[in-house]
């Protein structure tokens, strides 16, 4: 007799997802950035690049590869987090990718 698949969570999916599919990765942290615009949405943007750093490489070695603690990544990309712009684009580089502007394409020209 086998033994019945452990259940995986969803959070797990997401995370092994990201880090087979570096595209989707890049495509997920777009739209989540967004919503940073928005202060009621703006938890699930931090989530989002916490998910992101958990998938390349881990909280820890993100924070280490970032220069700030693990508890100081943990708090910025907490669903109350406001990390500095400093800590944001440390954290990019540290996944191995990085800020860049668009044009708002609902404002009017």
């Amino acid at each position: 007799m086998s033994k019945p698949n452990a259940a995986v969570s969803h959070h797990d999916l997401e995370v092994a997802e990201l880090r087979a599919d570096r595209d989707l990765a890049v495509e997920y942290l777009k739209a989540a950035m967004e919503s940073l615009d928005n202060p009621d949405d703006r938890a699930a943007g931090l989530l989002a690049l916490r998910t992101v750093a958990e998938a390349y490489g881990g909280l820890a070695a993100v924070a280490a590869e970032a220069g700030i603690s693990r508890e100081s990544l943990y708090r910025a990309l907490s669903p109350k987090g406001n990390p500095t712009l400093k800590t944001l684009l440390a954290v990019l580089k540290a996944v191995g990718m990085r800020l860049s502007v668009e044009p708002d394409h609902h404002v009017p020209a």
